[in-house]
């Protein structure tokens, strides 16, 4: 066992969009410990996840394989079990593997363990627990079998108060603080396992551990104390979005279209929702210091791979729109930061780059061996200073079948397959024409240009069409 191989810890939030971090100066978020991972290491600015939906993004990066290829295509697919896996490869090369929160990679088999277990082992893991998001937890229970988290709620007589507030939320519009103590918070639950299992790990055998915390998805349920801290922080509007101006616009108190498409909403209640939103963010911050704390009082922190990104991004109100599933960039791109030994210090790359892209990664610090057929490739010589780009193309895509909703309301179509060049991107969707967005000057994603731009649309359409005609991966 080689003991200087790096210990890896991959802090992996859910729904956190590209540009909702410290330093980006238009927003007033409160990021510190981010901010100094950014000082300490490089941070990415064109990150795509392989597609904009939970169990498929993190299959996608389980397996290192593109969308088409990974065969999780939707929340109600499972990940293929007789695929190999990065976390599988990683103990094989000697490390502790953990995971705490929310896998996501059996999503089409809605059913977590009270012990947490899962199918851990057949993943790969060695250490943790795998518990549920924030719906899935509350339908769970409602069948009779309590996950990890909520079996910590009941053991507190707090899971009937927990999830009877979850069920009367609509979503977004619902931003009252939830009835839970701060101790008893999901996200603040997560990160007390990551540090549980850590402590339990021997200082000198090289970990990997993912923290899956449950924000900041919605709903928009932060605790009183966390709602408090943000009461006077007024943020802009969102982007390509109608704004209700009388009160004949705006939908009813408590109501909502859907769960997907909730109508116009006054300025007010748009700057309700973003305290909370950034209120999630900050909180995972703070806790995300806490594990940092711990692996420094072990004397580990110098060999460490700090790495920090989220599994697909959310509108958050632009373009009339919310949540994920759709190919605009705050629904495609997260936010990316790496910090380490070797790692370049307060580095800004724009090197074009997909989520998948950390498998490869994860794989190459730990010098194990890569997956066969892998399509991620090592971010390794960017972070060092040996080279500036590592990908001419990176490709992301979503066939959504509607089996993200346990809860039965109607389901937000947008199926769609894109690749995108680091300044076009096209997108392809059945039965329309292509969409071809120039993101240097139309960063909002507001005009089609494809018919305009019939050169790059038929170059980029052919690379596309290339990328969906290979072949599935072996089992």
């Amino acid at each position: 066992m080689n003991s200087t191989r790096p210990n890896i810890l991959f802090l992996f939030p859910d729904q956190h969009r590209h540009d909702w971090v410290g330093w980006n100066k238009s927003l007033p978020l409160r990021t510190p410990v981010l901010d100094k991972l950014a000082d300490q290491g490089t941070t990415f600015s064109k990150v795509v996840c392989n597609s904009p939906l939970c169990a498929p993004s993190r299959s996608c990066l389980a397996q290192g394989m593109n969308y088409r290829r990974s065969q999780t295509l939707d929340n109600a697919d499972n990940t293929p079990l007789d695929r190999p896996l990065v976390y599988q490869h990683l103990r094989e090369a000697g490390y502790r593997v953990a995971s705490v929160g929310k896998v996501d990679l059996h999503k089409g088999t809605p059913e977590w363990h009270a012990d947490g277990s899962s199918w851990l082992e057949e993943w790969g893991f060695t250490d943790g627990s795998d518990s549920p998001g924030k719906h899935a937890g509350v339908g769970n229970r409602a069948k009779g079998r309590p996950d990890p988290y909520i079996g910590y709620l009941e053991d507190r007589g707090l899971a009937e108060i927990h999830c009877n507030d979850l069920e009367s939320r609509h979503n977004f519009t619902s931003t009252y603080p939830t009835p839970l103590p701060d101790e008893a918070y999901s996200d603040n639950w997560i990160a007390q396992n990551c540090i549980d299992v850590l402590s339990n790990i021997p200082v000198g055998q090289p970990w990997f551990m993912q923290v899956n915390y449950t924000g900041p998805h919605e709903p928009m349920d932060v605790t009183e104390s966390m709602h408090n801290r943000w009461a006077d922080v007024d943020f802009p509007l969102p982007d390509n979005c109608d704004i209700a101006t009388d009160v004949d616009e705006m939908i009813k108190p408590g109501f909502e279209v859907d769960r997907f498409s909730i109508g116009k909403l006054d300025r007010d209640t748009h700057n309700k929702i973003r305290r909370n939103y950034a209120s999630m963010i900050e909180n995972i911050d703070n806790l995300n210091g806490r594990i940092l704390d711990l692996i420094e009082s072990r004397g580990e922190l110098s060999n460490t791979l700090v790495v920090y990104s989220s599994d697909h991004g959310e509108m958050l109100g632009d373009h009339n729109d919310w949540e994920k599933f759709t190919y605009y960039h705050p629904s495609l791109c997260v936010p990316l930061v790496i910090s380490g030994p070797g790692v370049k210090t307060g580095a800004s790359s724009p090197a074009l780059t997909q989520l998948i892209d950390l498998t490869a990664t994860f794989l190459d610090y730990a010098a194990a061996e890569p997956l066969p057929e892998m399509d991620g490739v090592s971010l390794r010589p960017i972070l060092e200073g040996d080279v500036e780009e590592v990908n001419d193309y990176v490709f992301s895509g979503l066939e959504n079948r509607g089996g993200s909703l346990s809860q039965g309301s109607s389901h937000k179509q947008c199926n769609f397959d894109l690749i995108w060049d680091g300044r076009y991107k096209l997108v392809t969707q059945a039965s329309k024409e292509p969409i071809l967005f120039d993101l240097e000057d139309d960063p909002s994603e507001s005009k089609n240009i494809a018919n305009s731009n019939p050169d790059i649309t038929s170059h980029l359409l052919s690379k596309l069409t290339e990328e969906l005609a290979r072949p599935l991966p072996s089992a």
